[in-house]
């Protein structure tokens, strides 16, 4: 069974689960990047997620590029970062010739630093590559609620907002999540698996590891699972064939509103002692790549 279709606020449908380009990719040669796309795809996903700070834009445009597909049958997402002090115009005919598109089908101001205290101006900048027909829709990321506030008056509406999310940021972040849903935002999560990868041992485990042995599924699928039943588009990541063949089951697995609870109930208790672990292993590459997404994320948002 397939993922469900998602449809943005401007009537266009997004795939349900992405492969980033992000996180721990942001640091691997640029041959093993573009392997990783051409692996993502081949198991079936349909949806990349880069952005102009990651450097591997090039990269992914040549994965798909050797992929033959055509071009409506991938959707491709990337993000203004500003780098080198480019302005929205520059930076997507950048990343367009680098990716070899001629428009994306997302794009997003990867920060609201980028914007603030002027978040309305820089909006209208990005309403411009809209309107130049380079992105077919625009969206946000790491916005707050104060940041989103100020786009009410826009002409067009953020299509989406992508936000770190897992069960241990979900109660503080419950708010943002109702108000996007209220302006008809869609949200896209990263870092979903953060629980498993950076806090080991924490409370969620409990609730995700009975879950998953009940269903005879993996504990990050149960985790993934639990994003999907939030109506959010899953944004995860893998070199490793065998995990992306299991992201990619995840379209099978719907969890009970008792399996929701539960894990939102751990979750809200915080990783409790596991956030230390990675203090105790520092030789641990996992938990130093999470701490550097977590840095990496409150720069983006403070």
């Amino acid at each position: 069974m397939p993922f469900k279709e998602i449809k943005l606020n401007d009537g266009r449908i997004i795939p349900q689960i992405g492969f980033g380009t992000g996180s721990v990719n942001k640091s691997k040669p640029p041959s093993e990047v573009h392997d990783n796309v051409l692996t993502a795809i081949d198991v079936g996903f349909d949806h990349i997620d880069t952005a102009q700070v990651y450097g591997n834009e090039l990269q992914v445009g040549e994965a798909l590029k050797e992929t033959g597909l055509s071009r409506s049958e991938i959707w491709v997402t990337t993000k203004w970062s500003g780098v080198a002090a480019t302005r929205p115009a520059q930076a997507i005919k950048q990343s367009l010739d680098k990716l070899g598109l001629s428009y994306v089908d997302l794009y997003l101001i990867h920060s609201p630093r980028l914007v603030r205290p002027n978040v309305l101006q820089g909006w209208e900048e990005m309403q411009d590559v809209h309107k130049a027909g380079l992105a077919k829709s625009i969206g946000v990321s790491n916005f707050l609620i104060s940041d989103l506030q100020e786009l009410e008056s826009a002409a067009i509406t953020p299509a989406v907002n992508q936000i770190l999310l897992h069960p241990y940021v979900y109660a503080a972040t419950k708010p943002l999540l109702d108000y996007c849903a209220q302006k008809g935002i869609k949200i896209e999560a990263y870092s979903p698996l953060v629980p498993l990868t950076a806090y080991p041992g924490g409370p969620v485990d409990k609730p995700v590891y009975a879950i998953a042995e009940r269903l005879g599924v993996a504990p990050e699928q149960v985790l993934l699972a639990w994003i999907k039943s939030k109506g959010a588009v899953i944004l995860t990541t893998s070199s490793k064939k065998e995990r992306l063949e299991r992201y990619q089951g995840v379209a099978d697995i719907d969890l009970t509103e008792e399996d929701v609870e539960a894990i939102e109930a751990a979750g809200a208790k915080g990783p409790g002692f596991a956030r230390f672990r990675k203090y105790v292993k520092p030789l641990a590459l996992g938990l130093a790549v999470q701490a550097a997404v977590y840095a990496f994320h409150k720069y983006l948002v403070y």
